[in-house]
């Protein structure tokens, strides 16, 4: 089986997006391609047809294939839950928590055999894996434990790519360090260097290459410009350098960005409407007056909430409901709505009784045993029949307090235990990621806000979001390939 390795310099510097877009590009030529990622740190996953947990960039990376998203794509996911602990997923399946010490010491075999599986299953179904690092390949006090860069590319005798950021300064340098920090059987898999989110005139950077080149002994083999795509991004830091407002926006949504945010990539679907902005405000923020606000999901729900309640912030959202604004809650967000949530085992830490925000008459009790399926339900809010698409991630089931509780909410959707919403239809909660990806519901929600706003209503008759998104991975494959020649890489 042939491969293709993408590693980068820094964290940040595009390997997600390099590794997308040549997934597309070889799918287009007619290779039967899939994504790879060994270990993946990210709060950001999703749902395979069988229940199991990936990083979500490798989903968007298999869609960008043309193929489903399989749980062999990302062999393992660490999901960090605070106090230096992380959650451990293996082949889909959370198998324990652990601290970074304990990880190494009780994981690091067994995940580098599942990784071996897993590569041994997909060679048997591809014909190409496209494989992405993480970080750099160049920390030296972590190399010698590293499952996902360079060890995956000998692995695979890959031909590799290494991407720096030059949008960050210090391009050169960075390659540079990496290349010299490399050991010399990894150094000889570096095939090529990528510059990726160049702003400037190609001029100016020219005598640069060619000092790299003929310094490095390594060709520069593409230039790729600055691109102003929203992608999906892998953990929060991303959020930091979005846009906040839309010129021509008539809405604006407020999204609490919460310390330790979940699948995010739920709003992507909102930041496609023309007329809406999305704002991510920390809980040290103002909340403002917008449309709507979001409690979005969490790795952590009862840490979040108590930090959403020190801040200030709890109140402020309290107060904005009060005054008749709309909130929504997705997971944990959900649980946070509630009256009360319990942690009877420690789940998420200290055991015990916390109050929630008291939106809705809910008591949620968070338990060991993850929900993690995919969802095909009906709506019967903010529009009757709807059929919406999407996906459970949860620890914790969520229960109205008492039966006369069911006068004052109803079920958002038929399964009556995967949202509520009450009388008023402003406060919204529901356990479905995905949830806005669904173009007709999405539009009846942003309606009611445009509604109360006076604005006229959109046409609901819109597509799901997946097909705004194969037109942003056959743009997106369009610009690289015109900068990257790949022919070299497939010989």
């Amino acid at each position: 089986m042939k491969s293709i390795m993408v590693v980068g310099t820094t964290s940040h510097a595009g390997k997600s997006l390099i590794t997308t877009a040549i997934c597309r590009i070889l799918s287009r030529r007619g290779w039967r391609v899939a994504p790879f990622k060994g270990q993946n740190m990210a709060l950001n996953a999703y749902v395979t047809a069988t229940g199991g947990e990936i990083g979500y960039a490798q989903a968007v990376q298999a869609w960008a294939a043309g193929v489903v998203p399989l749980v062999e794509m990302n062999p393992i996911l660490l999901k960090p839950q605070g106090d230096m602990t992380s959650q451990v997923i293996l082949k889909g399946r959370a198998v324990g928590t652990v601290s970074a010490t304990d990880y190494y010491e009780q994981y690091f075999e067994l995940g580098w055999r599942t990784i071996e599986e897993c590569l041994q299953h997909l060679k048997t179904e591809f014909d190409l894996l496209v494989c992405e690092g993480a970080g750099s390949p160049a920390e030296i006090n972590l190399k010698h434990r590293d499952l996902t860069n360079m060890r995956v590319a000998k692995y695979l005798n890959a031909p590799t790519l290494l991407v720096v950021d030059i949008d960050r300064g210090g391009a050169f340098a960075h390659v540079v360090g990496t290349l010299e920090l490399l050991e010399p059987d990894e150094r000889a898999l570096i095939k090529g260097v990528i510059i990726n989110k160049f702003r400037g005139q190609r001029s100016i950077l020219q005598p640069g290459i060619k000092w790299l080149e003929e310094r490095t002994g390594i060709p520069v083999v593409a230039v790729i410009p600055y691109l102003e795509q929203v992608f999906p991004a892998e953990d929060s830091l991303d959020l930091l350098e979005r846009k906040p407002y839309k010129v021509q926006s008539e809405l604006n949504i407020t999204v609490i960005r919460l310390p330790k945010i979940a699948n995010f990539t739920d709003f992507d679907a909102l930041e496609s409407e023309p007329t809406v902005s999305v704002k991510y405000v920390s809980p040290k923020q103002d909340l403002g007056h917008p449309d709507a606000v979001i409690i979005p999901g969490t790795k952590t729900t009862i840490a979040d909430l108590i930090v959403l309640q020190k801040s200030g912030m709890a109140e402020a959202i309290q107060n904005y409901a009060a005054s008749g604004g709309t909130v929504l809650g997705i997971c944990g967000g959900f649980q946070m709505l509630g009256q009360i949530i319990a942690d009877p085992e420690g789940s998420e830490g200290q055991a015990g009784r916390f109050q929630g925000l008291n939106l809705l008459p809910i008591r949620t009790v968070i338990t060991g045993q993850k929900i993690a399926r995919q969802r095909q339900v009906s709506s019967n809010y903010p529009q009757m029949g709807l059929p919406v698409n999407g996906f459970e991630i949860h620890q914790g089931r969520s229960r109205l307090e008492t039966q006369d509780d069911k006068q004052s909410c109803q079920p958002l959707f038929d399964d009556a235990n995967l949202g509520l919403v009450d009388s008023c239809q402003s406060i919204w909660g529901t356990y479905l990621h995905g949830l806005f990806d669904n173009g007709p519901w999405r539009r009846a929600w942003i309606n009611r806000l445009r509604q109360q706003r006076g604005l006229k209503s959109l046409p609901t008759g819109v597509a799901n979001y997946r097909e705004h998104r194969e037109q942003m991975l056959d743009s997106l494959a369009t610009q690289i390939e015109n900068h990257l020649n790949l022919n070299p890489f497939l010989s």
